[in-house]
This record gives C-alpha cells, sequence and structure tokens, in this order.
C-alpha cells in the first residue's frame, strides 16, 4: 500500500508557495499526479513494487522542486544568498555556517563577508585565541565585545559580535567593504587618520586575505 500522506503535504506545500510568491504557470512536479494516478493503477494490477519505487522518485523529485522553488522566492527578499564558509569542516562544527549566516542576516551584512573575515581571523575555529587576548570565531578583543554586549566565549554570541562589528565599520565607511575589514582589524582610528588601509603590513595582508575570499 503506497503512504500518500507525504506526497499530499508537499503538495499542499507547492501550491502554498505559488501562492505566496506569486509565481507563474505551473510549479516544476505539479505534474507529479497524474504520474502518481498511473502508478497507483499499475500498483493495482499488480506491479507494486515498481510503483512504490517511481512513486517514491517522483516524490523525491517533487521534494526537491519544492526546496529549490522555496530558495528562488527567498530571494528577493533578501539580497544575500547563503553561503558555506567551509566545506572540509569537521563534522562536530557543521553548524558554524549557519550561525554566521543567522547572525550575518540579523545585521544585514553579506553572509560571505563575515565568512570571509572567520575564516582569516580564525580559520572558524571558536577555541582561537591570539596572543593579544582576542578569543573565538571572530577574534574579538573582550572589551570590543562587552561594548558590542556580547559573550566572546560563546560562539554564537561570538559570530553576532563580530557581525554586528562588521556592520558598525561598514556604516562608519559608507558601505566600503575594503576599509570597513580594515577597521576590522586595525581599529576605524587608524584607517580615518590614514584615509583608508593603513600601511601596517599586517593590515594590508589581512586585507588581501579576506577580500581574495570573499571575492
Amino acid at each position: 500500500m503506497i503512504n500518500l500522506m507525504g506526497v499530499r503535504a508537499v503538495q499542499a506545500r507547492i501550491a502554498q508557495l505559488q501562492q505566496q510568491f506569486g509565481m507563474p504557470g505551473p510549479v516544476p512536479g505539479m505534474d507529479f499526479q497524474q504520474k502518481l494516478d498511473k502508478e497507483i493503477q499499475r500498483a493495482k494490477t499488480g506491479g507494486t513494487a515498481a510503483a512504490a519505487a517511481g512513486a517514491a522518485a517522483e516524490t523525491a523529485k517533487l521534494k526537491d522542486a519544492v526546496v529549490h522553488s522555496s530558495n528562488d522566492a527567498g530571494s528577493t527578499a533578501n539580497p544575500f544568498p547563503s553561503y558555506s564558509v567551509n566545506s572540509s569542516l569537521p563534522v562536530a562544527d557543521q553548524n558554524l555556517s549557519t550561525l554566521i549566516d543567522a547572525a550575518a542576516r540579523k545585521y544585514n551584512v553579506d553572509p560571505k563577508l563575515v565568512s570571509a573575515v572567520a575564516e582569516v581571523e580564525s580559520g572558524g575555529n571558536q577555541d582561537a585565541t591570539s596572543s593579544a587576548g582576542a578569543v573565538g570565531v571572530m577574534q574579538l578583543m573582550p572589551d570590543t565585545a562587552a561594548a558590542l554586549g556580547v559573550n566572546p566565549y560563546d560562539k554564537k554570541s561570538n559570530i553576532e559580535g563580530g557581525a554586528k562589528y562588521l556592520r558598525q565599520m561598514l556604516d562608519a565607511f559608507d558601505g566600503d567593504v575594503r576599509r570597513a575589514v580594515a577597521a576590522y582589524n586595525a581599529g576605524p582610528q587608524a584607517v580615518r587618520d590614514y584615509g583608508g588601509v593603513p600601511p601596517y603590513q599586517e593590515t594590508q595582508n589581512y586585507v588581501s586575505k579576506v577580500l581574495d575570499i570573499y571575492r
């Protein structure tokens, strides 16, 4: 017996997405009903195993259509796509990209930029601590973290603090990503004093690495 509950739920979700986002024409996969009816008929005539396999395959395709339709529709409301900072991250840290994406969207920063900074700052490692005392994924100094109202020793809070600080730097320098990244490393006053990226080798290398990943 083919269980149609999951299939009906997916069909209902597609219809909901179509109505919500005003999608013209049929959503991919909506011819599923005809195919499903055909498979059910085959099952009734003795091809149960083959029909079940066919229905399962079509269900998988339909679910994939729902995911793609949802992502495509959502992109019009948010200018930044989801971004995975590092596909080679260990299984224990696979939630890093999710945390970065959420924090970036909270402060309206491109997740890819937050990810690039995290990659250069710590390689995405919350346990990283610099000789100067910077902590966590985004390498926040304790006093900076306090001013941002975050706990640098908690990964989620650390990432939110970094995204918030990047937002502040972008606002301070009129959305100029290069100067904002330089300010993240050397401080906003140094960027103002030099009218751009300070002539510090460390900062210049830092900016180059971040922008290379970001681009």
